[in-house]
């Protein structure tokens, strides 16, 4: 009988595939393209800021709809609990 007509296990076979180079390769393009100049820090400051102006200024229904979101986990809580704040 060839491989190729060869009977199926009855039970799993283990599979493994080691991706690791792989991971370090991706990782090393990603700083690459990031650049020297890439500053984490006020990435994220950038982005906290980004998200104070999105939930700033909602009116009474999309604040009740922020209240709900925020007290199922669904978004983070902000500023005492005012989107606004």
């Amino acid at each position: 009988m060839s491989a190729q007509n060869a009977p199926l296990p009855d039970e799993p076979v283990e599979f493994t595939v080691d991706l690791t180079s792989h991971e370090l390769t991706r990782r090393a393009h990603v700083m690459e393209a990031l650049g020297a100049g890439w500053d984490p820090v006020a990435m994220m400051r950038g982005e906290e800021e980004a998200y104070d102006l999105l939930y700033s200024g909602l009116d009474e229904e999309q604040q009740r709809l922020y209240d709900t979101l925020v007290s199922a986990g669904v978004l983070p809580q902000r500023g005492g609990g005012r989107a606004s704040a």
